[in-house]
């Protein structure tokens, strides 16, 4: 006796529902390589982001100190603005801020006023259905750049001797300076921007 025509439909159509929730779930599976990738680069791109910025914000502070330890010799505040004076290199910061985001870096200054950092994350993407994921790691690349927000202006003419320059800054934030009352000095934040590279 021959099955009924909708028994023979329902028999027909269980190997193609097999198939299609077999595709729909490799699918996933390829998507889900695909996110665990994307997160490993984007822990990377995390962690060259904050080395670089670490070692750029280092770098802002010791000139920073250098403009105070110099404020009574303003011939020398443009160097200063500029990077033109030493200040030891700041990568063991870049290093060690790497180091607590689970990565490892090269770090290099980059010019007188900046630090390109190259990091790459101490996991890998793990294990999924595309092969040699298990050992992949992601490495991703960032550039910090310091730029000097104010510049010195020179005391107005009959200013008296030991007369100050007055910073002017971005924002037309000025601060005038006297050599007598340097309790209320510019932060080095007032000082100078720091800030990623555009890409």
């Amino acid at each position: 006796m021959t099955p009924p025509r909708a028994y023979r439909d329902a028999g027909q159509a269980f190997p193609v529902y097999i198939t299609v929730v077999g595709g729909l779930l490799l699918l996933a599976l390829a998507y889900f390589a695909v996110g665990q990738a994307a997160a490993t680069r984007s822990e990377a791109q995390t962690a060259a982001d904050a080395a670089a910025l670490a070692a750029a914000l280092e770098t802002r502070d010791r000139l920073a100190d250098q403009w105070v330890d110099k404020i009574l010799e303003p011939e020398t505040w443009q160097d200063i603005f500029e990077g033109k004076v030493f200040v030891p290199d700041a990568c063991w910061r870049a290093v060690e801020l790497a180091a607590r985001n689970d990565a490892s870096v090269e770090c290099e200054p980059d010019g007188r006023l900046g630090y390109t950092v190259s990091a790459e994350t101490n996991d890998t993407v793990g294990d999924t259905i595309v092969p040699g994921t298990e050992d992949q790691k992601a490495t991703e690349s960032a550039t910090a750049v310091i730029e000097a927000r104010c510049s010195p202006k020179p005391p107005a003419e009959g200013a008296e001797d030991d007369a100050l320059p007055s910073l002017t800054c971005k924002g037309g934030e000025d601060w005038d300076l006297e050599p007598d009352d340097l309790a209320n000095l510019p932060k080095p934040e007032d000082l100078f921007d720091v800030h990623l590279a555009d890409s």
